[in-house]
């Protein structure tokens, strides 16, 4: 059970945290997170459980454009064009957040969690996870317009799958 957000975190995001660190320590995986529209919150739900913070290595907290290119090296071009809420600059945020740590697996999380500029769609979600030595895999999300925290709440909630996918999937039968 996640210590610090007791009751604020739900059972589904909260069990699939807890079977996600306890892979990643039993397989000394270290993950790294590249977030922009959750501001924080997969990082802070991978480092709230006692005795699995060597599975976590880093979070960059990304918001802004200058954010993504500076700390993570995602390239001007494509963060004007496809746009900061693409496939390609998720994928970017993954791959630049691997080279940038020492970690084995990277999530990376950008979208609109609300109303955006005119034209953009509220709750469109781009999200990728590479691996080191690995392919780095996409995935795209349409939660709607569901408020702030309802589409960072699904965030969590696609991160942990993903997460879950990769990492747990290594897992002898029967667990």
């Amino acid at each position: 059970m996640t210590e610090t957000l007791p009751g604020d975190v739900p059972d589904d995001v909260d069990a699939a945290v807890m079977r996600i660190l306890k892979s990643a320590c039993e397989q000394e995986i270290m993950i790294a997170t590249a977030e922009s529209c959750t501001g924080g919150l997969i990082a802070s739900l991978l480092t709230d459980v006692t005795g699995c913070s060597h599975a976590f290595e880093r979070g960059f907290v990304v918001y802004t454009n200058e954010a993504k290119n500076e700390l993570l090296g995602v390239p001007e071009a494509l963060l004007e064009d496809p746009g900061p809420v693409s496939e390609e600059v998720a994928r970017a945020m993954a791959e630049g957040a691997l080279s940038h740590s020492s970690a084995h697996v990277a999530i990376s999380v950008t979208g609109f969690a609300g109303a955006g500029a005119p034209g953009d769609e509220p709750g469109l979600v781009h999200f990728a996870l590479a691996r080191r030595d690995g392919q780095t895999i996409h995935r795209m999300e349409r939660f709607g317009d569901i408020g702030r925290g309802g589409v960072r709440l699904e965030c969590a909630r696609t991160c942990m799958s993903m997460l879950r996918e990769e990492i747990c999937a290594a897992e002898p039968v029967g667990r």
